[in-house]
């Protein structure tokens, strides 16, 4: 099957980051679990040959699990054609150096090991048995399921992975292939289909690590983290500074923590031509203003009242916010205007700025349905439809 072919003026656009931030994305040494549709539409690297990228995420390492619709055997290798239900990609699967030369070890020529049951342990034997069973498990026919994982390559422009482990896999329950398919659909939600921004420019001396988006992306992971772990349901700025404390270089006089109540609603003068780099904790707050905003951009925190006081809340340990969106869909559903499809997003966005916080996010919103779904409070009855259960 060969790749669908790319719009130019895409390619055009798009920006191939630098190879040597590439090993900053944790996806470039995984095996990525893709669906052959995108393995054969990955756009290839004009820097390296062999690596290749998805939503902007260097791969060269591919984890694919699908049904074997094609085969074809060499004396050094096997070609697998394997189907996951999106596609079909080609896997050339090498023998081992003792199959060649040996042949098939369960042709009937081979040494039968009835007796040695009854013998004395004999690591011979044993061995052939283990490879016996290595054999059977890595040839595979028509219809049967087969697990491959190595490199991507192109070759005479058709794209084929060039497998370095590869398995049968017995699943007479298709409990694999449930579980597979349960897993892959939340690996793109929460890692491949979000962008990994990589800026080689975007350098600030005084932050220790290199690269100030890297840094923005590790420290709105570490406040992503405290969330999940302490179930905080609000918090202000200086209650998570200290977690981002290692990635901004010290002042040895004072550090973050002995400044926080003093200087936080001070306003510093702005730096001359003459003055120095900025101060460790301006660096700090700097820091945490950023990833406070990608938590708000993506719905996961919002405050309720814009004031001095910086209080914000987490969306969805919010039980005031997620009591009055129940209401406004129990309420509203009861018109006859909603009652058959429900009420829409837009709707439900602007009378929860109107009843509860007019700071309230589309994105935040998006979160709290999620959530009230998923505990069968409210259900979707088309595309961004709700109503209450």
């Amino acid at each position: 099957m060969q790749p669908e072919a790319k719009d130019p003026e895409e390619d055009s656009v798009w920006e191939e980051p630098p190879s040597m931030l590439w090993g900053l994305d944790p996806m470039f040494n995984a095996f990525t679990r893709l669906y052959v549709k995108d393995i054969l539409q990955m756009r290839e690297s004009c820097q390296v040959s062999g690596i290749y990228f998805y939503n902007s995420h260097p791969i060269f390492k591919v984890d694919v699990l699908g049904t074997v619709v094609y085969k074809r055997e060499r004396e050094d290798f096997f070609c697998y054609g394997v189907d996951d239900g999106t596609g079909v990609i080609n896997s050339l699967c090498w023998k081992d150096e003792p199959w060649r030369e040996q042949g098939d070890p369960a042709t009937p020529g081979a040494r039968s090991f009835g007796s040695s049951a009854r013998e004395d342990f004999n690591p011979a034997n044993e061995l052939k048995k283990l490879r016996q069973a290595q054999h059977s498990s890595s040839h595979l026919e028509i219809g049967e399921l087969l697990r491959v994982r190595g490199p991507v390559k192109t070759s005479r422009q058709q794209r084929e992975i060039m497998a370095s482990t590869y398995y049968k896999v017995s699943d007479p329950v298709m409990a694999v292939q449930i579980s597979w398919m349960m897993e892959v659909p939340q690996l793109y939600r929460e890692c491949y289909d979000k962008p990994f921004h990589l800026d080689s420019s975007a350098q600030n001396p005084n932050i220790q690590g290199g690269s100030a988006s890297y840094l923005l992306g590790r420290a709105t992971h570490i406040l992503k983290d405290f969330l999940k772990v302490k179930e905080v349901t609000r918090f202000r700025p200086y209650d998570v500074q200290d977690l981002l404390q290692p990635l901004v270089s010290r002042q040895p006089q004072k550090t973050a923590a002995e400044q926080v109540h003093i200087q936080w609603e001070e306003q510093e003068p702005e730096a001359g031509p003459s003055s120095g780099p900025p101060t460790s904790f301006k660096q700090l707050r700097e820091l945490l203003q950023k990833s406070l905003q990608i938590l708000q951009d993506e719905g996961l925190v919002f405050r309720k009242v814009k004031c001095q006081d910086e209080v914000y809340h987490v969306t969805e340990r919010d039980k005031d916010l997620l009591m009055a969106i129940r209401d406004i869909l129990r309420e509203d559903c009861r018109r006859e205007k909603y009652a058959e499809k429900g009420c829409h997003i837009l709707h439900i966005l602007s009378s929860v700025r109107q009843r509860y916080s007019r700071n309230v996010s589309k994105a935040a919103l998006e979160l709290v349905l999620k959530a009230l779904e998923c505990n069968s409070d409210i259900i979707s009855t088309s595309d961004s439809h709700y109503t209450i259960l």
